[in-house]
């Protein structure tokens, strides 16, 4: 009778009038599960509509067949160890970056060389040995009045540096303590040149050792001011004797000055830092390897630097197939106050960032920073017109095409990334990488004139996505 009771008790309760006291049991919605992509996407447009922005686009990888054209990733087939990317801090770049204020500043500097969501995170910097012609005047680290010399370097000094480079080479490291760094010398002090002129001349043979002890003080200051050179070349453009500063060196010169003098000497000081030669245009790689070729030499050398003012960027392939052993290091492009964004951007992603790792560059330079409006300061006779990736106007920074082109590479491909296998197709070209986190980062550039719809393939499944013209894009999963 009690279950009975019960049983009856539960009808009643279930059959209860709506103005009864039982509770109204809610409808429960779920709302549905957000839709994931499987790639990052960012985006610079020719137009400048867009500029290195995060795409809301879901891409995502399926097995679904299309027509399109693929980009496909190969992770079996890898290259080089990337070193890094980035520009010249020129002593202009550094004047310029340090009449910002404070505050302006140090925001300036974590947007490019930190590791925030908001940063590009250059990792790669290349300054001048003395003053290049993007320096407000002429100086070596060596000056002293005509008609003396100073073989024991006693008046050696970066003072000319002090106020300006490495101040904010300081400030730099303090953001990134692993960037790495490589300097370059436009002349020899003008005591130690034929000519003793700041353009073109060659370096007296009576010299060359006390010009290896030039490189060694160099790098031992630097080392006590708190800046590591991870590398240095003997001579900027060595066979472009017209800049100011300049110096004229021959590949048999710069031959016998390494394996004779600087090597030499950088062993007997227990220095590491890498010797990189030539460090000029793509028409002549035979500069390098007759350099490489010398029994002799080839120990102290740890890879060639290529510009591209001429010749064609696959040099630096013949290089290394010749020495598959040493490094190539393409490290500086100009963009000119006269050019456009949209070719710029196009020919600079095509050569200097997919083109140069693609022949094996472990890194991507372009050349300067950053500077004003009137393309200042520059050495009498200097560059007139090479425009920085910034333009700093008293407190305005303008971010310029250069900046974009290292971006879509810096900001995503740290050192220490492994360049993958991947197939140009039609008009897209690209380079791709496998990050030490192990991420894939993929940089694809179309290079044609009509819009082109592909897929990324990677691992037995592809996702489309879609680029204009002239459009550079980085995929990141």
């Amino acid at each position: 009778m009690k279950l009975m009771a019960t049983f009856l008790l539960g009808i009643s309760i279930l059959n209860c009038s709506p103005s009864s006291t039982a509770a109204v049991i809610p409808t429960v919605v779920v709302p549905p599960t957000p839709v994931v992509t499987d790639i990052e996407f960012w985006l610079t447009k020719s137009d400048q509509s867009v500029k290195l922005e995060k795409q809301s686009a879901i891409l995502k990888f399926g097995t679904s067949f299309n027509n399109y054209n693929s980009v496909e990733i190969n992770d079996a087939t890898t290259y080089q160890e990337m070193e890094g990317f980035g520009y010249t801090l020129t002593g202009g770049s550094a004047q310029v970056i340090n009449q910002l204020g404070s505050a302006a500043k140090k925001d300036l500097l974590q947007e490019l060389f930190g590791q925030s969501t908001n940063s590009i995170s250059i990792n790669y910097l290349r300054v001048s040995i003395g003053a290049s012609d993007l320096d407000a005047s002429v100086f070596s680290y060596n000056d002293i009045p005509t008609n003396q010399t100073d073989i024991n370097l006693n008046k050696f000094s970066i003072s000319p540096d002090m106020t300006n480079l490495i101040p904010l080479l300081k400030e730099i490291i303090a953001i990134n303590p692993n960037i790495k760094i490589m300097g370059s010398p436009w002349s020899a002090p003008l005591w130690m040149k034929d000519n003793k002129l700041s353009v073109g001349g060659s370096l007296l043979p009576q010299y060359y050792n006390v010009y290896a002890q030039y490189f060694v003080k160099y790098i031992q200051v630097m080392k006590q001011s708190g800046i590591t050179i991870d590398a240095i070349t003997p001579q900027n453009e060595p066979l472009h004797p017209g800049n100011n500063p300049s110096m004229y060196m021959l590949a048999a010169q710069q031959n016998d000055f390494i394996k004779n003098h600087l090597g030499p000497a950088f062993a007997a000081a227990g220095i590491k830092t890498k010797i990189i030669i030539y460090d000029h245009n793509c028409d002549k790689p035979e500069y390098a390897t007759s350099i490489l070729s010398d029994a002799a030499t080839n120990p102290y050398v740890t890879g060639s630097a290529f510009h591209l003012y001429a010749g064609d960027i696959s040099a630096l392939t013949q290089v290394h197939n010749t020495f598959p052993d040493k490094g190539l290091y393409f490290t500086e492009q100009w963009t000119s106050g006269t050019g456009e964004f949209a070719g710029d951007l196009k020919w600079h992603t095509k050569n200097v960032v997919i083109g140069s790792a693609r022949n094996w560059s472990k890194v991507a330079l372009e050349w300067n920073l950053a500077s004003d409006p009137s393309y200042n300061p520059h050495t009498p006779g200097g560059c007139t017109s090479c425009k920085g990736a910034l333009t700093i106007d008293n407190s305005v920074v303008t971010r310029n095409v250069s900046y974009y082109i290292i971006a879509h590479a810096s900001k995503f491909v740290p050192a220490g990334s492994i360049r993958l296998g991947t197939n140009n197709v039609g008009n897209l070209y690209n380079v791709a990488f496998k990050t030490p986190a192990g991420k894939i980062v993929l940089i694809v550039l179309n290079d044609g004139a009509t819009a082109e719809s592909y897929n990324i393939k990677h691992n037995g499944k592809w996702a489309t996505t879609y680029l204009e013209p002239g459009s550079v894009g980085t995929y990141l999963w």
